[in-house]
């Protein structure tokens, strides 16, 4: 397991949004969160990448060290980067100019050599932009790598959030909703670009998406919360055919066959 999550539970002003969770990602897997909104889905995310810290006796093992008490930037460095539900890019800035932004904590020289202008600072700011054209070229966003990031599709956009995340070369790479507003074509393309990633980088996936089809058709464990609480763990098929899991999602009222058919029809 590259990532281990135990007992971890977080409250807030007496609520639990997250109790008791325990979650295992294994290496090089794409691993999915899901759940109705409320769930406690990005809380999970935000604890894991340092946002907030869980309540005592949560315990937080990322590639064998304890994460649970690091800073976010600590752990941004030991390899764990996100992207967020909403778009945080800089659109007055060039496609490339974010992602130069997201490699700053692989940069190899300090605040020093950045105030003088060294040779070695231009050395280095030639390495990070043909990095990163490389990883442009790679996601097929090379053409657009001097347009303001503004001025991109929303698909697109989400492909330079993407990147941006891929420009700290991590290990474990966390997408919180990365399909969000995306027509289907977009999705698609989406899928292939972090299938991708993966296979070129040996990337380690957790997402968490609301478009069961997302998950169904690129996931290989996907893990089910509700009220703050795990329910289900499995393969996709496992997962959808599972009584709690659709109850949690359709509610009651309707019949579980019917259920069924329907969760089927999405995926």
């Amino acid at each position: 397991m590259i990532l281990q999550v135990s007992n971890l539970t977080k409250h807030f002003g007496g609520v639990a949004a997250i109790s008791n969770v325990n979650i295992g990602v294994k290496r090089n897997s794409i691993h999915g969160i899901i759940g109705p909104n409320g769930s406690g889905k990005s809380t999970l995310f935000n604890l894991i990448s340092g946002v907030y810290r869980p309540d005592p006796g949560g315990v937080i093992v990322f590639d064998g060290q304890d994460i649970a008490s690091c800073e976010s930037h600590e752990i941004a460095r030991r390899g764990v980067a996100r992207t967020f539900q909403m778009l945080r890019i800089f659109k007055g800035m060039s496609t490339i100019e974010n992602l130069m932004i997201g490699h700053h904590s692989r940069v190899r020289y300090g605040v020093f050599s950045a105030i003088l202008g060294t040779g070695r600072v231009h050395a280095e700011e030639r390495r990070i932009r043909d990095e990163m054209m490389e990883l442009l070229a790679f996601i097929g966003l090379a053409d657009y790598a001097d347009m303001p990031a503004g001025e991109m599709s929303g698909g697109q956009q989400r492909l330079v959030a993407l990147a941006r995340a891929m420009a700290a070369r991590p290990k474990l790479l966390m997408l919180d909703e990365p399909g969000a507003g995306l027509s289907p074509p977009n999705v698609d393309i989406l899928l292939q670009t972090i299938n991708k990633l993966k296979d070129r980088f040996g990337l380690t996936v957790i997402i968490i998406e609301h478009i069961l089809k997302l998950v169904m058709d690129t996931c290989h464990v996907v893990s089910v919360l509700e009220q703050g609480q795990k329910i289900a763990e499995g393969a996709p098929n496992q997962v959808k055919d599972n009584s709690r899991v659709i109850e949690a999602y359709l509610g009651k009222e309707m019949k579980d066959a019917e259920v069924r058919a329907y969760m089927r029809s999405t995926g």
